[in-house]
């Protein structure tokens, strides 16, 4: 009897230990334009040819070292990209989000552990002059 006492002792333990010691899921962040911001980006340094249009200024994007973004709004920052056409380098800032297409293709796979993928909504672009004001 004692026996039978002490299992079931142990059978309920190992059924409620677990739910105690859950420490619940990880929110996971929302991707695409608008969701949750990762980060924000201030006064970033790109080099104007590291940043690519379409002919009709429908997509931008830029690289930055292994990183890709894509704007969120690029027609409404062509205006302003076109304006700097004489500079070499543009001072860039704006919010960061997870690419959606990126973040579902990531969790299967280590390489894109490396080359990370996001949108930003570009809030304002600017000549740098190599620190001249």
């Amino acid at each position: 009897m004692k026996k039978h006492l002490i299992r079931k002792i142990i059978v309920a333990l190992i059924i409620i230990l677990p739910v105690f010691s859950w420490s619940g899921c990880k929110k996971q962040a929302k991707c695409g334009c608008g969701k949750d911001v990762l980060f924000a980006i201030t006064k970033k340094i790109v080099n104007r040819s590291d940043i690519v249009y379409s002919t009709d200024g429908a997509t931008a994007q830029f690289v930055s070292g292994y990183d890709t973004y894509y704007f969120c709004n690029p027609e409404e920052m062509y205006d302003t990209y076109n304006s700097l056409s004489g500079q070499d380098q543009i001072l860039i800032s704006g919010d960061v989000f997870w690419e959606c297409q990126y973040l579902m293709s990531a969790s299967n796979s280590t390489y894109y552990s490396y080359y990370k993928v996001y949108n930003i909504q570009v809030t304002a672009l600017e000549g740098y002059l190599y620190g001249k004001k």
